[in-house]
């Protein structure tokens, strides 16, 4: 495995911030698709990008790739793939998931059944045994057919990113985490900067952003299957990925990061699930509608995920709480607000035609991400100040 490549999958439409995260950790893009980037690196990547990527859902050790219009086809080239170098002969293997796409194999459950069986046909000329005890590490395999080209990876991760383990308790309709934190990376937030959620149900958006001001790693404090492959991956690159992590955090920052919610009892949950990741002290949270928003500071952020009415006594509710949404934000003139929803009529009752929109796909939901932002804040006088000062000495 000189040349190891890794599929990132994440939610469709955030490509674009998967792959800069991934640019970031040092490694090089190979192909960008709708809702996966795949990318080149060693075997320590597995660790780094399991506990550093924030907005990606899985990461998958990529082991072959093919065409296939039958079934046929399908056994003969996945039997192909040598199994026997990733998947020792006590090991657990099973197709989890099969996904199909404009391809003449589109059933999923025969996919996965026709492969698991190419698979252990593999392993028994190599291993030479007729049984499996599948006693050891678990070697989870997901598969994508896009337009009859199979993409065949092994599952580092388990139980997807979007799980950080901050969160046992969430209110109605929770944004998942690393969506949460990849809608944080669309805007120009940065951590000295105001940023208010006022939905923040149990507290998925101010605490994914003070994760960020306080450079705590999203995978730090989980578990990956990965993590019992020794016969692929050392545990030592484990160790090294949450070392270099532990020494990123600074958790003693200064911060203006508010969550609100007319739901009182979401915001216990929200305040428990703030202490757990680690950044209760870093975010207020407060109960308070909607109508009642309002900030003494200029220049902030609203970042948020308001209701989408998809029960019917909520959508009766929507125009209201838009229209009320919309006109406390009329009210921070200087601010720039942010909302991904599904309701159609956003726009209307908010009172302002977005921006930029941008489509997202939140599971199998599709809604927008609609982006209302203001003006910059203009530089500070301290600057200013600390150049004429410099200019002064200079002169002397």
């Amino acid at each position: 495995m000189d040349k190891i490549e890794w599929i990132a999958p994440c939610h469709f439409g955030l490509e674009s911030v998967l792959k800069r995260e991934v640019q970031n950790l040092g490694y090089e893009i190979t192909q960008v698709e709708d809702g996966r980037v795949t990318f080149a690196g060693g075997i320590d990547a597995a660790g780094r990008a399991n506990i550093f990527l924030r907005s990606a859902e899985r990461i998958l050790l990529k082991v072959g790739s093919f065409s296939a219009r039958t079934f046929e086809e399908l056994f003969e080239r996945t039997k192909e793939i040598p199994w026997e170098n990733y998947i020792p002969d006590d090991g657990k293997f099973w197709v989890a998931k099969a996904a199909s796409v404009k391809s003449r194999l589109f059933s999923p459950s025969d996919i996965q059944s026709i492969m698991k069986k190419a698979m252990v046909e593999r392993l028994k000329s190599r291993y030479r045994i007729q049984w499996f005890p599948e006693t050891g590490a678990s070697y989870p395999v997901r598969v994508f057919l896009m337009k009859d080209i199979v993409t065949v990876g092994l599952d580092t991760t388990g139980a997807s990113l979007h799980k950080r383990g901050y969160r046992p308790v969430a209110g109605k309709a929770p944004i998942a985490e690393n969506l949460a934190a990849a809608l944080i990376m669309l805007t120009p937030w940065k951590k000295d900067r105001i940023l208010v959620d006022p939905f923040c149900g149990s507290g998925t958006i101010p605490i994914e952003a003070a994760m960020m001001a306080a450079n705590i790693a999203p995978g730090m404090n989980r578990s990956f299957t990965a993590e019992e492959w020794t016969n692929l991956i050392p545990r030592k690159s484990w160790y090294e990925a949450v070392d270099e992590a532990q020494d990123l955090i600074d958790d003693r920052i200064e911060t203006d990061i508010q969550g609100y919610d007319a739901n009182g009892d979401v915001l216990h949950a929200a305040r428990r699930n703030a202490e757990a990741a680690g950044v209760g002290h870093l975010i207020h949270f407060q109960q308070r509608e909607v109508k009642d928003l309002s900030h003494p500071k200029k220049y902030g952020f609203i970042i948020t995920n308001p209701p989408y009415g998809e029960r019917l006594e909520e959508k009766e509710t929507l125009p209201r709480i838009y229209r009320e949404f919309g006109e406390a934000v009329k009210r921070l003139e200087s601010w720039s607000a942010y909302m991904i929803t599904s309701y159609e009529e956003a726009q209307r009752y908010f009172g302002k035609k977005a921006d930029k929109n941008r489509k997202i796909y939140n599971g199998m939901i599709r809604t927008y991400f609609y982006q209302y932002p203001g003006p910059k804040p203009p530089r500070q006088k301290k600057q200013k100040v600390l150049r004429n000062e410099k200019n002064s000495i200079c002169d002397r």
